[in-house]
């Protein structure tokens, strides 16, 4: 029954590495779309959103059936809770990458109005930090997941930053209007892509040193 219990929660473990890889790659497409006006790029995001849904629903099922079948304690209970938070954060990553996909369309046109802004170094930074939640992970790697909460502030800041330069713009020529609303949006996003790898780290930090951080605070 143990040798059972822990096939199950290594195939469990690899299916969230795979769902990472799937969402990993989902933000960098969405990312460049957004840098390149890759309209194909952002259409191949889009399409493939549906393949981490099926991660999503997969997960879902494999932790209820674990807990069904067995009493699992200690450090097995905890890469349930874990799995279970990280796939919902997981999920929400992919959707972030789908919406800023579809937001390359409408600013296709206005790439100079993109690169006068923060937006695409502010990327960068959410983009490596998706990344590293997801190799804390893999790895096991809860010194690297504290670095993850540390950049949190950086996107914020440039979060409040585009959006006051972005209002600026919006106030000296008002036909920009329309690619500026849409721009503050996805930066929005990417703020938001920043959170849910801290959200993330702060799992990995609970699983490995069985420590709850929240708002940068450890308890």
């Amino acid at each position: 029954m143990r040798r059972f219990f822990e096939e199950q929660l290594d195939q469990l473990r690899t299916n969230i590495i795979k769902m990472g890889s799937v969402v990993d790659e989902q933000i960098d497409f969405a990312i460049k779309a957004l840098e390149e006006s890759n309209l194909e790029l952002a259409r191949i995001v889009i399409d493939r959103d549906n393949k981490v849904d099926e991660y999503d629903n997969l997960i879902d099922r494999q932790c209820e059936n674990i807990f069904a079948m067995t009493q699992p304690v200690a450090v097995d209970l905890r890469l349930l809770m874990s799995a279970l938070k990280m796939n919902n954060e997981l999920e929400r990553v992919g959707d972030i990458a789908k919406n800023i996909a579809e937001r390359v369309t409408p600013l296709r046109d206005h790439a100079d109005l993109i690169r006068r802004t923060k937006i695409l170094e502010m990327a960068a930074i959410a983009r490596q930090m998706v990344k590293h939640a997801i190799d804390s992970f893999v790895n096991n790697d809860p010194a690297l997941a504290r670095d993850i909460c540390i950049n949190d502030d950086t996107v914020d800041d440039l979060d409040r930053e585009i959006f006051q330069s972005l209002v600026a713009e919006m106030k000296v020529d008002p036909e920009i209007i329309e690619p500026a609303a849409h721009l503050m949006i996805v930066s929005r996003h990417i703020e938001r892509l920043a959170d849910h790898a801290t959200n993330i780290a702060e799992d990995v930090i609970f699983l490995v040193d069985a420590k709850i951080i929240k708002h940068h605070a450890e308890e």
